[in-house]
């Protein structure tokens, strides 16, 4: 009884592995063709990523540069005001933070692709 189980699990196991094959679905071949010819994107998700990655960091810089002169505006108007003076001070402290903290966040992202990768991309 078992030789006729383990016969059975042998052929099952071989059909599983043999029918991508006979269906010819090798991921090598087709693929990619078919992905460009259907109009979905080629990219990779490594490029994917790192495009996310850039468009985010752009739209830090713009943030960055909107609290700067926020900042400046407070400092402008405070005419004198300690408590705007202050204010405006504290804003200022508060946007470089933020962009050193994600420009930090962004490098250590980028060295440790680059360790993983051994210097080399995709």
């Amino acid at each position: 009884m078992n030789k006729i189980k383990n016969i059975v699990y042998a052929a099952s196991a071989a059909t599983l592995a043999l029918a991508p094959s006979l269906a010819l679905a090798s991921p090598w071949s087709v693929g990619f063709s078919n992905a460009s010819a259907a109009g979905t994107p080629d990219g990779t998700i490594y490029g994917i990523i790192g495009g996310i990655m850039n468009w985010l960091l752009a739209i830090l810089g713009f943030l960055g540069i909107i609290g700067f002169v926020l900042s400046g505006i407070l400092y402008l108007t405070a005419a004198g005001d300690e408590g705007q003076i202050d204010r405006a001070k504290e804003a200022l402290t508060y946007s470089i933070i933020g962009v050193i903290v994600a420009l930090l966040g962004f490098v250590i992202i980028k060295a440790v692709d680059t360790m993983l990768n051994a210097g080399g991309g995709f």
